[in-house]
C-alpha cells in the first residue's frame, strides 16, 4: 500500500519524506489555507516547493465547479511538474473532466467520493485515483471501511486500472483496516504515519538491552 500524507505543511512533508516510507502528497485549497498559502501565484508556487520535497505524485485541487473552468485549471496544474495529479471533485462536470484529461494522458484523482456507484463512475472515466472520504462517513456513523471494500470488489472484478485512495485518514488503526481491505494507498495526517511505529513493547525492550549492555559495559 502506498502512504501519502495529507497536508500542505513543508516541515511535515520533509519529515515524511525523511522516513523513508513516503509515495505522495494530496492537498486541497483548505489545507493551503490553513498554512496561510493564498492566491493563485503562491498556491502554485507551493505544489511546485511540495514537488520538489516528495518523490512520488502530488494531488493539486481544482477550484472550479464547471468544465470548462475545471480542464483550464488542470491544464495548468499538469504543466507545473511531471509529479502533479489533478485533483477533480465527483460531479458531473468532473467526471467529464477526467474523461477529457484522460483522454490526453493528465492524471487525475477524483475525489469526495462517498458512494461505490460514484467510484465505479470515476473508473468508467479513467480516472487515476478515486478518493473515497472514510473518516467523513464515520463523523455521520456510516461504515467508511465497508465503502472500501465495496469498490475493492468492483474494481478487481472488471480489471479496472484505477487505484483506490483513502482518504480522510484518521488514525492508525484506519491505515491497517485499509491495507487489510486492500486500498491501494491511503491519505492522511502524518500522525497516522508516525503512529504505526509506536509499540510500548518495542519501548520496553529496547530499554531492556540498552541497560543490559550497559551493565556490560561497565
Amino acid at each position: 500500500m502506498k502512504f501519502f500524507i495529507d497536508t500542505a505543511n513543508l516541515e511535515e512533508i520533509a519529515e515524511a519524506q525523511a522516513l523513508g516510507v513516503l509515495d505522495g502528497v494530496t492537498t486541497n485549497p483548505s489545507l493551503m489555507a490553513k498554512e496561510g498559502i493564498t492566491g493563485e501565484a503562491n498556491i502554485l508556487a507551493h505544489y511546485k516547493k511540495i514537488c520538489d520535497i516528495v518523490e512520488g505524485d502530488v494531488s493539486a485541487e481544482v477550484i472550479s465547479t464547471d468544465f470548462e473552468g475545471m480542464v483550464k485549471e488542470g491544464e495548468a496544474l499538469a504543466a507545473l511538474h511531471p509529479q502533479i495529479v489533478v485533483k477533480l471533485p465527483l460531479i458531473a462536470d468532473g467526471i467529464k473532466a477526467c474523461k477529457y484529461f484522460s483522454d490526453k494522458g493528465i492524471r487525475t484523482n477524483v475525489t469526495l467520493v462517498f458512494s461505490a456507484g460514484q467510484a465505479l463512475l470515476a473508473a468508467k472515466a479513467g480516472a487515476t485515483y478515486v478518493s473515497p472520504f472514510l473518516g467523513r462517513l464515520d463523523d455521520i456513523s456510516t461504515d467508511g471501511l465497508n465503502l472500501i471494500a465495496e469498490i475493492r470488489q468492483i474494481y478487481d472484478n472488471y480489471a479496472f486500472d484505477t487505484q483506490i485512495l483513502a482518504a480522510s485518514i484518521r488514525h492508525t488503526m484506519h491505515v491497517i483496516d485499509c491495507a487489510k481491505i486492500g486500498s491501494d494507498v491511503m491519505t492522511g495526517p502524518l500522525s497516522s504515519i508516525t503512529g504505526l511505529l509506536k509499540h510500548p513493547l518495542t519501548d520496553i525492550g529496547l530499554a531492556k538491552f540498552l541497560a543490559d549492555y550497559k551493565k556490560g559495559n561497565e
